[in-house]
């Protein structure tokens, strides 16, 4: 399995999610995806966001990092600095293939993040807590098993 950036955008107590159906399931992802081969966790990051939602994002610190089985997972807090939100390109909006399911940018509100289906929740979990108390700058790593 290859490694994953991906990023925590908020703007007025929303949050960038990306909504999926996917066999049979429906839940929400943060945006994100591979870091390709030679490429940085936050080249990857930038990368995604303007794929999955149609805007360009500066990068503010890493936030959390998820060891997941043999993976990791990066997230980064970022600003978005350019772009249309909702207006990505990426290969995941080209023909519907049933395989991959759906992808729709939304904004979530914050205060209904813990009672959807947010993945992976443990950082669905952090994201709310850190907006609320305050974002550290040392980012935390989490262990899903």
């Amino acid at each position: 399995m290859r490694n994953r950036a991906g990023i925590i955008l908020i703007e007025e107590d929303k949050l960038a999610l990306i909504e999926r159906h996917r066999q049979g399931l429906h839940y929400f992802a943060f945006p994100g995806g591979g870091i390709d081969e030679g490429e940085s966790a936050k080249q990857a990051a930038i990368r995604e966001a303007e794929e999955e939602l149609g805007i360009v994002v500066a990068i503010q610190h890493k936030a959390a990092e998820i060891i997941f089985k043999k993976s990791k997972q990066i997230y980064f807090l970022v600003k978005r600095i350019g772009g249309e939100f909702g207006t990505g390109s990426g290969e995941e909006y080209g023909e519907y293939d049933p395989a991959h399911g759906t992808y729709l940018p939304i904004w979530m509100p914050l205060e209904d993040v813990l009672n959807k289906n947010v993945v992976p929740h443990m950082l669905a979990e952090f994201v709310v807590r850190s907006h609320r108390e305050g974002w550290k700058k040392e980012s935390v790593v989490m262990i899903e098993a």
